[in-house]
């Protein structure tokens, strides 16, 4: 059992540590108590892509920073109905089926603009877009002032805790933003 977050760079606009954000996804859903098999991707892309699922999803035009994208799973299908999805005659019926939580997708460009006019680190800035996407994808929101407060007060909890200078090198591969 283990949570899996796949992470690509598919922007050209600056380096991306992968594992670095891969471990602190993995932090974060640990602390969540996000368990069994679970996936999640994060995507780092640039402005035309951000603007195009922008516009197509939200229906706003422009980038943005963040977007996350839950996956809103049917429960899965019997052992018996392997072509819909179940796990399919000789599986272990005690495996846990795989829960795809969804992408967090996060533009870096769009997210070195906003760390520049917060007087922050891009470092900063791109940890804070993988938190609150990740937030996002496990059913937080911010239509309303209570929301966001709460999103926002977990969000410094959570960077609080596990991106800080003692962790930002607490992964394989070393190295940082």
């Amino acid at each position: 059992m283990a949570v899996d977050v796949f992470v690509a760079d598919e922007q050209a606009d600056g380096e991306v540590d992968l594992d670095r954000w891969a471990a602190l996804a993995r932090r974060v859903l640990e602390d969540r108590q996000v368990h069994g098999e679970v996936e999640v991707s994060i995507l780092f892309v640039d402005e035309p892509s951000i603007a195009a699922l922008n516009e197509q999803f939200l229906g706003r035009t422009g980038p943005t920073d963040v977007l996350a994208f839950p996956i809103e799973d049917e429960p899965p299908v019997g052992g018996r109905s392997p072509d819909s999805g179940g796990r399919g005659p000789g599986a272990d019926a005690e495996e846990e089926p795989l829960t795809l939580l969804g992408d967090v997708v996060i533009c870096p460009a769009v997210a070195a603009r906003d760390a520049a006019e917060r007087a922050t680190t891009l470092d900063d800035e791109l940890a804070l877009l993988v938190v609150h996407g990740l937030l996002h994808l496990l059913g937080m929101d911010h239509e309303t002032d209570e929301e966001a407060e709460a999103l926002e007060r977990l969000e410094r909890q959570l960077l609080s805790s596990y991106h800080s200078r003692d962790h930002s090198r607490d992964h394989e591969g070393g190295g940082s933003a």
